[in-house]
């Protein structure tokens, strides 16, 4: 196994979810001299510093400023998002049938459903609890960090059209269990007061949470060279853990160079905390004149920039050739992906292809083309939805993926190298 995929499979099991990637990203900008700002306060910036800022709890900020930046510092900026298909956790989610105690649901994102069956899951999120201050409540993180929950699958023998394939419905065939009615527990409140014993605290305490179920599988190398990485949470905690390591590793001069992890992407960034807000506008405004810049400094430097939204891209499957692009198609184990789109569903201009390309060739890193089947559309990503807001010149990026979106995804062990070095490089030119 190799040191980013090591690194990599750390980072994963610890980020649980979005607010576990983020408290798992504070950690390590602490503990590598970061400082932490308030987003609700001033800031006064000096050149060569190192700081982030965590405006909400799935959504975290990383910049260093050059040593010396002058007065129109360009912006090269990376971006990646927190947060993972999956299932959410309902407000009142005990639900019992015949002895079984089952949880009560609501689909995240776009998760392939099946996938998700037969499968140890776990919880994970953000708890919040009573307080002293009637407007600022307690909150802590929770993830349970053992299998607690399943879904089982219904037997061939009774459902034998299954193989032909069947639809699940999301309300009724996917509520996960969690345990079995017995004498001495309370089957009308007991996912609340579980979530309070392994709190120490007592059930009328928790207000409302927060909380996914995710799989707690462990993530594996497999292969007969070990080239495959197989892992819950490849989308997009590949980009994270790499954006995090880019910026660790910058030796920043004269730019401003950052690193945006958003939330909510997996359902379209329309949100405070998403990249389809005036979030990051305010960020870089914040900066500007926390380093004595007007707006006017702030406007011009867009210009001579560069954003990087990188998230995960559709690999050619072996066993489906004919879903993708005869030409333009990615492959596992070649190297990061530029993702093309005419119609900027993926954002780029050429020029801005080329300036990464030039990165790629400097800094010898593998990279291939993507684009889309004609009669085919892809998703949506980060880079057209904050180039709409700030007028930077965009790519999106990233390693390629089989399975996107399965509870279980695959990537090649090798990939996640070179997308390490493409950020690396990115900070460096």
């Amino acid at each position: 196994m190799n040191a980013a995929i090591t690194s990599l499979k750390e980072f994963i099991t610890d980020a649980t979810s979005p607010y576990h990637v983020v408290a798992k990203a504070k950690q390590i900008l602490d503990s590598e001299g970061f400082t932490e700002l308030s987003f609700s306060t001033a800031w006064n910036l000096e050149n060569g510093g190192c700081y982030y800022t965590i405006p909400y709890g799935t959504t975290l900020f990383a910049f260093t400023i050059g040593k010396e930046a002058n007065n129109l510092p360009s912006l090269r900026i990376a971006t990646a998002h927190t947060d993972h298909p999956c299932f959410h956790i309902k407000p009142y989610p005990d639900m019992k049938e015949h002895g079984y105690l089952k949880i009560n649901t609501e689909t995240y994102g776009g998760p392939i459903l099946n996938t998700w069956l037969d499968r140890p899951l776990s919880v994970a999120g953000k708890v919040c609890l009573k307080s002293d201050s009637v407007m600022h409540p307690r909150t802590v993180l929770f993830d349970a960090k053992v299998p607690l929950l399943t879904i089982p699958n219904l037997a061939i023998h009774i459902n034998r059209e299954v193989n032909k394939g069947v639809e699940l419905n999301k309300q009724t065939d996917i509520s996960p269990l969690i345990g079995l009615i017995n004498d001495t527990l309370n089957d009308k409140n007991f996912f609340v007061e579980y979530l309070a014993k392994q709190l120490q605290v007592t059930a009328d305490e928790i207000l409302d949470f927060d909380l996914c179920v995710y799989n707690c599988e462990e993530p594996t190398v497999l292969g007969m060279n070990k080239e495959f990485f197989s892992s819950p949470r490849l989308d997009n905690l590949t980009s994270v853990a790499a954006c995090l390591r880019a910026i660790l590793t910058d030796n920043n001069e004269k730019d401003i160079h950052i690193i945006a992890l958003y939330d909510n992407e997996e359902i379209g960034s329309r949100t405070k905390q998403g990249a389809d807000s005036s979030l990051t506008s305010l960020l870089l405004e914040k900066i500007y004149t926390g380093m004595g810049h007007g707006r006017a400094n702030l406007f011009n430097s867009y210009f001579n920039s560069l954003l990087l939204s990188v998230d995960v891209a559709h690999c050619l499957h072996p066993n489906y050739l004919t879903k993708n692009d005869p030409t333009s198609y990615c492959e596992l184990g070649k190297g990061v992906v530029f993702k093309l789109d005419s119609n900027q569903k993926y954002a780029y201009d050429t020029e801005a292809v080329a300036i990464l390309e030039q990165i790629c060739q400097a800094h010898d890193v593998k990279y291939q083309k993507f684009v889309n089947r004609s009669d085919a559309q892809s998703g949506s990503t980060l880079g057209s939805i904050i180039s709409s807001w700030i007028p930077i010149r965009t790519v999106d990026i990233g390693i390629p993926l089989l399975a996107m979106h399965s509870a279980r995804e695959l990537m090649g062990t090798l990939d996640q190298i070179e997308l390490e070095k493409i950020l690396e490089g990115f900070f460096k030119e």
